[in-house]
């Protein structure tokens, strides 16, 4: 009996059933039953057709590897019933992609799409890894859950080198690419790979994921790279299921959309088909491996049980269509190849399927009775390590003294022993100092290499550090932030430039969703340190626009576990910049690193040509530890301004006057961290002096100046008098327009005079 002809009698039973797991469960085993008795046995170590690269044996181990999938899924609804179980997003119908966990290695790092249970499978059986109760582990958000600790249910694995992804939609893709591009990176500059150095990536996702704009970014970047000749091995798998939740994919697309692309690599593969699958995606691997090119397996699947528990799929799919495609459930055709080539006899292959559900629902009641995260410290205590002795003692580290001296060409060249500059030029040599201190590093973004920068804060490092280390890249920031997760990934040191604040926007999800959640849905066995620098903030004269004048971070102190800095002064960006490397380096922390641009040139303070904001270069070996703030005036007892980044010296010049004027005299505190704040050093500021004002560049509503009013509350205590001003809420104008929405000098005079 054929699939085809088989088909027809169970499909009756389905128009009568609602329940559709119910439904593909009854029809494998009723499709099994149906099958006359077993003809020849098969040799399970001869190939299972003729030029064919799968054994019997092979083939059987797939099959298992589908079967438990399978069974996964109907035990997590079971689960969801009892209430023991969160997560119903299956793999049912996808279960070719356990050819693919079969054929890739399992150091090939893989970023995969939330249907990959039979992949995961597959792959743990490389390492003997009991995947079925991790799962259970995760289904039930046990804190025992050996990836994320109960944070999600998410496919990963430590050993096995799949990163925990949560239900992405193409999110990924960037930092897929970005790492591919960072295996000959590393081997270019000579970094140790964790990997061998003949690894590829393995990236899945769905059709629907396949338009959007963040794969489409990442399509071109693979595409672009190759285009170069440069290596860029991965392996995109398109699991095309025809449907994104309830909007279908038209007839035809994903192949007109992907055969002919340049650079990348077509082939297709029948997913419900595992002698296909497995040879075509055997073929897509090696020729992925041997060429270091991007490739693009188009693996056609459907997609049984709905998109999720909760889907009432009857709601937009007819019965008689999803008959048709319950029909073509990959199981079914499994079970057609093993029972038609004689490698199983019925009774055999359903004694399998039946052990299969019983080890899943023995994993499963074991793992509900396993503990659950219980406080607020135990979820987040993954979110952001800080070893601060650890921190401060890699920022003082010194590099050695031929590697500096190779830096900046000699010893009457250190930075150290040139005249007090401004702060582009000490955020330059502080890149220098680390460069030549952590050979893993590199500094990439849009026209950073031979132009230096829009601002030059990047001049000079391309001709002594060479393209290896010093790149530009697409004008993509999506694209920028995923190459430096990827780099991360490989135990390089990234430090990715973003050319306006503004920039960072259009690509906010790959820090927020992606790079700064790693450690969080991981239990901190991922990491991805990075130090994204951005030109910032207001006050650009003669240089107008929201785009390129943008004061608001407020979407960056959001995001959990990020550190946000921001230096006013040469010499505090230098020290602090060694701080966030550590940061990143010893703690795998997202730093994001604001620069003033209006200050990047700024050398005068109280007068014209009085050179005021000038800073001698620091010491290697000194260092701002995170969260420390700077103290001006530390004596003063009149009233304290709490402010950061173009206030700074704003608030010194007013301070100054009202000294002159009125004989008060104001202490000024630079926060320098922004994220975490330091809300003790606020505080107990605030406490002593008992007069407040907050100068906050940002815009009044979502700006840091509504922290630290709740800082100075819970931590100085009630009575303490305090007023702010704020940027107003309005995107910057050009040119002087921009001073009417901008916190002014004469605001920050008026609002300290009214508090005395």
């Amino acid at each position: 009996m054929s699939l085809q002809s088989g088909s027809a009698g169970f499909a009756r039973a389905a128009t009568r059933a609602i329940n559709r797991a119910e439904v593909v469960d009854h029809n494998f085993i009723a499709f099994v039953k149906g099958w006359p008795e077993q003809g020849p046995r098969a040799d399970l170590n001869a190939p299972l057709h003729a030029g064919s690269p799968l054994t019997g044996r092979d083939f059987l181990e797939l099959f298992e590897s589908q079967m438990l999938s399978r069974h996964q899924d109907l035990e997590a609804r079971a689960m969801r019933a009892r209430n023991e179980g969160f997560y119903t997003i299956g793999s049912s119908g996808h279960e070719g992609n356990a050819a693919v966990g079969r054929v890739t290695r399992h150091t090939d790092i893989a970023f995969l799409h939330y249907r990959s249970g039979a992949f995961m499978q597959e792959r743990a059986r490389k390492l003997g890894i009991d995947m079925v109760y991790d799962t259970a582990l995760s289904l039930a958000a046990s804190s025992q859950d050996p990836i994320s600790g109960g944070r999600h249910k998410v496919w990963g694995s430590l050993p096995l080198w799949v990163p925990p992804q949560t239900s992405t939609i193409a999110s990924h893709l960037p930092k897929a690419v970005g790492t591919a591009v960072a295996i000959g990176q590393a081997q270019r500059i000579g970094a140790k790979l964790p990997i061998p150095e003949d690894s590829i990536v393995v990236c899945s996702f769905g059709d629907a994921s396949a338009n959007h704009s963040t794969a489409l970014g990442a399509f071109n970047a693979a595409q672009w790279t190759a285009f170069q000749k440069l290596p860029c091995p991965i392996l995109f798998v398109c699991e095309d299921n025809s449907i994104g939740i309830s909007v279908k994919t038209p007839a035809g697309w994903i192949e007109a959309n992907f055969r002919n692309r340049p650079g990348l690599h077509y082939l297709v593969a029948d997913g419900l088909d595992l002698v296909d699958s497995y040879a075509q995606t055997l073929a897509a691997a090696e020729y992925c491996r041997q060429t270091r090119s991007p490739v693009f397996l188009h693996m056609k699947v459907v997609r049984l049980m709905g998109h999720a528990g909760t889907d009432a799929e009857t709601e937009y799919r007819a019965p008689q269509e999803l008959e048709s495609i319950e029909a073509r459930d990959p199981l079914l055709l499994s079970a057609e190849t093993a029972l038609e080539s004689g490698l199983l006899a019925p009774a055999e292959l359903l004694a399998r399927y039946e052990a299969a559900r019983r080890r899943v629902q023995e994993a499963s009641k074991k793992a509900a009775k396993r503990p659950k995260l219980g406080t607020a410290e135990e979820v987040m205590a993954p979110l952001a390590p800080y070893h601060s002795d650890k921190v401060n003692a890699e920022a003082v580290r010194v590099a050695s003294k031929d590697a500096r001296l190779a830096a900046f060409g000699g010893e009457q060249l250190l930075p150290e022993k040139q005249p007090p500059r401004h702060l582009s030029i000490q955020i330059n040599r502080a890149l220098f100092d680390l460069m030549a201190k952590y050979p893993e590093m590199t500094v990439f973004g849009e026209d950073v290499a031979q132009k230096g920068g829009v601002y030059t804060v990047t001049s000079g490092l391309y001709k002594t550090f060479k393209g290896q280390r010093v790149f530009n890249t697409l004008l993509d920031e999506q694209t920028i932030l995923g190459m430096a997760q990827g780099a991360a990934h490989l135990g390089l040191l990234p430090f990715p430039e973003i050319q306006y604040l503004a920039y960072f926007h259009n690509a906010c999800d790959q820090i927020r969703g992606e790079a700064a959640s790693l450690q969080f849905f991981s239990k901190a066995q991922y990491k991805n340190g990075m130090v994204v620098r951005i030109a910032a903030l207001g006050y650009q004269k003669g240089f107008g626009g929201h785009f390129h004048n943008d004061n608001s971070f407020t979407a960056l102190r959001d995001i959990p576990g990020v550190v946000i800095a921001c230096a006013s002064r040469g010499d505090d960006a230098a020290m602090m910049l060694r701080t966030c490397a550590a940061l990143a380096k010893v703690d795998g922390r997202v730093v994001l690193w604001l620069e003033p641009i209006a200050l990047y040139m700024t050398k005068d303070l109280y007068e014209p040509k009085d050179n005021g904001w000038l800073f001698e270069y620091p010491a290697p070996d000194r260092a701002v530890p995170r969260g420390e703030g700077r103290i001006y005036n530390l004596d003063a007892k009149d009233l304290l301004i709490v402010t950061f980044g173009n206030g700074v010296p704003m608030s010194l010049r007013a301070a100054k006057k009202l000294e002159a004027e009125t004989g008060k005299k104001i202490r000024v505190l630079d926060l320098r961290w922004l994220k975490p704040l330091n809300v003790e050093l606020i505080g107990k500021h605030a406490k002593e002096i008992g007069k407040v004002l907050v100068v906050d560049e940002g815009r009044q509503t979502g700006g840091i100046s509504e922290e630290i009013f709740t800082a100075i509350e819970e931590h100085a205590g009630r009575g303490i008098l305090k007023k702010r001003v704020a940027g107003k809420d309005s995107y910057i104008p050009l040119a002087a327009a921009a001073n009417l929405v901008l916190v002014s000098e004469q605001e920050i005079l008026a609002a300290a005079a009214s508090l005395f």
